[in-house]
């Protein structure tokens, strides 16, 4: 048991299969437009990481004080449907809505597990998880290992589903209404149809930018709430994780939107040339200045100017920006005249400038004046299942691109994907799909199709040090796993579907360690 690598960081400890399940149901609600289709789906992938449960999800009825049914799964076996209304205090549901956290609770011979989504300061959804003891089974005795898994497994699972359904209702900005509407604009109708407030239609993007992880969610807050002022903004993070797609949201939604938004790279310029690039230059100030020439910070009057790697300029450039910061005037190169623009400026590093600062390599004034309102913009590596959505987002990028289109992205190859650190960031990761969408000649990115980089032995259980060992490994490995998939962790199925013995296989499992109770979705 541990924190498992591509869950947000909420999700706390869960194992690996419970984990696995998590991230398809966070996966199927983010990409469906309609969030209440998308629970089937949902409660599918949790039956298949926990077999001997059945599962529910309740949604507010259109009365905003009780709960009825929205979905079930294997709804027979506990003698419940979709429509039903929740009795407070009764599973289905009736024991999450009436608590604040997630809860177990013994109903004769039946173990309940469930959670409570709260939403504007009410329960919105509950998510139930119910077992039905056999006879020689004692929910009290914690020492059963049995009775015991399932229940921190079960428990993580609803846990981890409440909290990613609110994680949605905040996205879509859930409208929920006062309870003493009798209107009741909060009905199963309204959920049906969400339309999320800022979001685009794919409902996994915000101005742009894919994600629905916490720190996203954190960093478009932010962008919100500084968008509308004139401050300056400093954005920090790592090369490739998107500081021009947050500059470009934050002039979007400024006042200044109908106006211009200027990019220029500081470390792409060499400085003979970056001073005249910024502040323009008067005719003859140099050789080859034949006429007279706006700079970036004049053209870019009305609007906002993107200086990206700030921390790349020279001291003399330096004191030119920060006597614009304090003055809002410049001088062209060559000239005398002082020229003023009403230019809102958002700078971006990917250095640590108070480092600088104490180096003596970046004025400390100029430092302090561009850090009015800084925004972290988050590695990938932090933001959890905002990978397997930016993975989808690259592929219909390719196939829009292409005519010869990608279907999906296999198991092993999202595996892949989630445990990997990308070093890169988001730049990294669509260099890795464009490249994999290239060589998939069957409409599916397998494992092998990834960069070298992405198949450690660790990430891929592979020993074998050759090129053509591991090639072959790799895909000896997931065809494995396919066939475990299909034939629901049994065995002699898979080697029959597989061409080979059942000792070979068996041989294969504990050479790749692969335990076929990883794919088995029923008893």
């Amino acid at each position: 048991m541990g924190n498992i690598e591509g869950l947000p960081p909420w999700s706390g400890s869960i194992d690996a299969t419970v984990a696995s399940a998590v991230l398809k149901a966070i996966h199927a609600m983010s990409r469906c437009r309609d969030l209440v289709q998308a629970f089937p789906e949902v409660l599918q992938y949790l039956h298949e990481a926990l077999p001997r449960w059945t599962f529910a999800i309740a949604g507010r009825t259109a009365d905003a004080e009780g709960l009825r049914l929205i979905a079930v799964h294997a709804g027979g076996a506990s003698g419940c449907s979709a429509g039903n209304e929740v009795v407070l205090g009764a599973g289905p549901c009736g024991i999450g809505l009436e608590a604040e956290q997630p809860v177990l609770r013994l109903q004769g011979s039946r173990l309940w597990c469930e959670a409570p989504c709260w939403s504007k300061s009410r329960v919105q959804f509950v998510v139930s998880a119910s077992l039905a003891l056999s006879p020689n089974e004692d929910e009290t005795d914690t020492a059963a290992p049995d009775i015991a898994s399932e229940k921190s497994r079960a428990l993580a699972a609803m846990k981890n589903l409440a909290q990613a359904l609110e994680d949605q209702l905040v996205l879509r900005d859930f409208p929920v209404s006062d309870p003493t509407d009798s209107t009741g604009t909060d009905t199963l109708a309204t959920l049906s149809g969400l339309e999320p407030l800022s979001m685009d239609e794919s409902q996994v993007s915000w101005q742009g930018m894919v994600g629905t992880s916490k720190v996203m969610r954190q960093m478009y807050s932010l962008i919100e709430r500084v968008a509308d002022t004139d401050a300056t903004v400093l954005l920090l993070g790592e090369s490739g994780t998107g500081k021009e797609l947050a500059a470009r949201a934050i002039h979007a939604l400024s006042r200044r939107a109908g106006g211009p938004f200027l990019a220029v790279n500081c470390a792409a310029l060499p400085e003979s040339l970056i001073e005249s690039e910024l502040f323009g230059h008067e005719k003859g100030s140099f050789t080859g200045a034949t006429e007279r020439r706006k700079g970036r910070f004049e053209l870019a009057n009305g609007g906002t100017l993107f200086l990206d790697e700030i921390g790349e300029l020279s001291p003399s450039i330096q004191i030119k920006l920060l006597r614009f910061l304090q003055e809002r005037i410049f001088e062209r190169v060559g000239g005398g005249e002082p020229v003023a623009s009403d230019v809102r400026i958002i700078a971006a590093t990917n250095r640590d400038l108070q480092r600088a600062v104490e180096e003596g390599t970046f004025r400390a004034d100029l430092y302090y004046r561009l850090a009015v309102f800084p925004i972290v913009v988050p590695p990938l590596r932090e933001r959890g299942a905002d990978i397997i959505l930016l993975a989808d987002h690259f592929v219909g990028l390719h196939n829009r691109a292409n005519t010869r289109k990608i279907r999906r992205i296999s198991t092993p190859a999202l595996d892949l994907l989630t445990m990997y650190h990308w070093p890169g960031n988001v730049r990294e990761l669509e260099n890795c799909i464009m490249r994999a969408a290239i060589l998939a000649s069957d409409g599916v990115i397998h494992a092998y199709h990834l960069p070298p980089s992405l198949q450690s032995a660790i990430s891929s259980g592979t020993e074998p040090a050759s090129g053509l060992d591991a090639a072959v490994a790799r895909v000896e490995r997931e065809l494995i796993m396919e066939a475990l998939k299909l034939e629901r962790g049994q065995t002699a199925p898979a080697a029959r579907r597989l061409g080979i013995t059942e000792r070979r296989l068996r041989y294969a499992l504990q050479k790749y360690k692969l335990d076929p109770k990883r794919f088995r979705t029923k008893l």
